[in-house]
């Protein structure tokens, strides 16, 4: 199945327009996909143009190959970096009960930010228009989860913040090559 549309000249958000500074923004919950998720989802279609039409987004694109590797397609194009905080990627269910049920699994943080296919948006806004547009989300997306997980910063490459402080976060989502 093929997806064709059309948006107007200078109104598509490109992956290429993150700048330092900007919150990182996910809906949703990711990981788990392999649970049946990836074959029975709504591409979210109608909430990213509601976020173009209200919002000034500045680089957005959907999770399919995991949020490390779609976060890093951002990250090359806007020539920018990036520092998740590990408390707020929202995990799946799906996520944490393949976590606990078997030790050889994927802890479930690594799965959120690795698994591929959760069709999610992923996108960043300037940090100035985070409160907002939760705000708006919240009245207009009542039972979608919008959370911010992050935010961009100049240097190349991404951190993770923990409980134990701040450091790289080298693993990346589905490579379709390897």
């Amino acid at each position: 199945i093929a997806l064709l549309g059309w948006v107007p000249r200078g109104k598509g958000v490109l992956r290429s327009g993150a700048e330092a500074g900007d919150a990182i923004f996910v809906t949703g919950e990711l990981g788990g996909s392999l649970a049946g998720k990836h074959l029975d989802f709504e591409p979210r279609l109608y909430e990213a143009r509601w976020l173009a039409q209200h919002f000034s987004l500045h680089a957005m694109l959907d999770v399919s190959d995991g949020l490390a590797g779609d976060l890093r397609h951002i990250l090359t194009a806007s020539h920018v970096g990036a520092e998740l905080l590990a408390t707020s990627i929202p995990i799946s269910r799906e996520a944490r009960l393949a976590a606990k049920a078997s030790s050889s699994a994927k802890p479930a943080l690594l799965a959120a930010l690795t698994d591929g296919e959760d069709f999610e948006l992923l996108f960043t806004v300037a940090g100035r228009d985070a409160v907002p547009l939760l705000d708006a989300w919240r009245k207009e997306f009542p039972k979608l989860p919008l959370t911010c997980i992050g935010r961009i910063k100049a240097s190349e490459g991404i951190t993770i913040r923990d409980k134990h402080g701040i450091r790289p976060f080298t693993a990346h989502g589905y490579d379709h090559f390897a």
